[in-house]
């Protein structure tokens, strides 16, 4: 798995935000966490000039360079960095670096400033309407990331991939949604992917559209495709939401879950049951047994946009 597979942790879907900067005369500095590619017209403009959809600060006249502080939707440990320039060609920075730390609570501006930041990607050289990927090697959990540009410019998007690593207070002896992506729930095996991401299953919220769920291509065979999540915690599946909705001539035609602790002995949670398009299904789960990991399997094939898999942890 590359690390662009893994989850971004910055992105909006899961409430990452841009929390400070020190400037961002041309262009918002909150585009940097959008989850959507950025887009661009020839003759957008408005009364500072060419709109961009990206951050773009205004051209440095004295010495040092400019900066954004993002707060991480989901903290984690980061294994991999995109800074992204898309459509930034004679006005991109010509070298970045990125910082991380971790601070506990809801740390302002103010506080995150005297924090102790450490190097993720050293001042590194990047090229214009490039997506600049950066390869982090893991370290201790972080709960912010500082995109620094040198001397200043503009950059579309700060993709932070990486592994969830939930306060565990946020778990223990509770009731979750054991699956989610945010608390550190995982896709780590799929059948097919080729029309989106596995991950995209587990993401907070309802899908606004069918292109944030998972499908899968048209089997031409006897199988059926699968993922396989590592949950967040080792617990008890009580319920079982399998969210069909957008997928209406493409959704599965059944369903089953299984779960296990050793991906050796596994046992039914769900058995093979009959699902509707477009259709958010609720299922009472009644497990006797942990789990740490849920497989889903779907018959034969199709799209779905939500897996939500509620029960105790411990």
């Amino acid at each position: 798995m590359t690390f662009t597979e893994l989850p971004d942790l910055a992105s909006r879907l899961l409430g990452g935000g841009v929390v400070d900067a020190n400037d961002e005369f041309f262009a918002a500095r909150d585009n940097l966490v959008n989850p959507d590619p950025s887009t661009f017209e020839t003759w957008t403009y408005g009364p500072k000039g060419k709109v961009y959809d990206g951050w773009e600060t205004r051209r440095r006249r004295e010495p040092g360079h400019d900066w954004a502080v993002v707060r991480l939707g989901a903290p984690g440990v980061v294994h991999g960095v995109v800074v992204d320039t898309a459509h930034f060609t004679g006005n991109f920075p010509p070298y970045v670096s990125v910082d991380g730390c971790a601070v506990a609570g809801y740390p302002s501006p103010a506080e995150l400033a005297l924090a102790e930041w450490v190097p993720l990607v050293p001042r590194s050289p990047v090229r214009g309407d490039t997506q600049n990927p950066f390869e982090v090697t893991p370290g201790p959990r972080v709960t912010h990331v500082r995109l620094n540009i040198y001397p200043d410019g503009g950059v579309a998007r700060l993709r932070v991939h990486g592994t969830v690593v939930p306060d565990p207070a946020l778990l223990h002896g509770m009731t979750v949604d054991l699956a989610a992506l945010e608390l550190g729930g995982l896709v780590v095996d799929c059948s097919n992917r080729f029309y989106g991401s596995p991950n995209n299953l587990i993401l907070p919220g309802q899908a606004r559209i069918m292109g944030e769920g998972w499908e899968t291509a048209r089997r031409r065979d006897d199988g059926n495709d699968w993922v396989l999540v590592r949950l967040a915690a080792a617990g008890r599946v009580r319920l079982a939401e399998l969210d069909t909705t957008h997928f209406k001539g493409n959704a599965p035609g059944w369903a089953r879950l299984r779960g296990t602790t050793d991906q050796a002995d596994w046992f039914d949670l769900l058995p093979r049951t009959r699902l509707q398009p477009d259709t958010r299904h609720r299922f009472r789960v009644d497990a006797t047994r942990a789990a740490t990991h849920v497989r889903l399997d779907v018959y034969p094939d199709g799209g779905m946009a939500r897996l939500r898999l509620w029960g105790e942890t411990g």
